[in-house]
């Protein structure tokens, strides 16, 4: 369940695998809700700086995510689904210590994929956002 009033619902079905990770197989929103698709966001930090270490470009992305969100009168319980695009394999304690702190105990639904490049060369993880308020 959800902290998102009426306009959010998440769960995981009993019928299949429990999530393999930190995510709900189902995020279903109302009717009435409207939609809010965010460009991918990335680790460039408020000077363009876009660290080397990937862990720090987790850290930037997941703060750049909240602030978007923000300029828009959302929080994160607004998001509904993230795909998760990454060019190295992703320190999943570092990932989950700052996931959880941002979506807490009902987080959005989820799609990881590894790929050989980013749109810049530097970049080594983008998160594509979608949210509904």
């Amino acid at each position: 369940m959800n902290l998102n009033n009426n306009v959010i619902t998440r769960y995981n079905p009993e019928n299949i695998a429990k999530p393999v990770g930190n995510y709900s197989h189902v995020t279903k929103i109302s009717r009435n809700a409207e939609m809010y698709v965010f460009s991918g966001q990335i680790g460039i930090d408020q000077t363009r700086n876009i660290p080397t270490d990937f862990n720090q470009q987790v850290t930037n992305t997941m703060s750049n995510i909240v602030e978007v969100l923000s300029s828009q009168k959302l929080t994160p319980d607004h998001v509904i689904k993230i795909n998760i695009w990454a060019t190295e394999e992703i320190d999943w304690d570092h990932f989950y210590g700052i996931w959880n702190k941002v979506f807490g105990m009902t987080p959005p639904s989820m799609t990881i994929a590894y790929v050989k490049g980013l749109g810049l060369p530097e970049l080594k993880i983008e998160l594509d956002v979608w949210a509904a308020g």
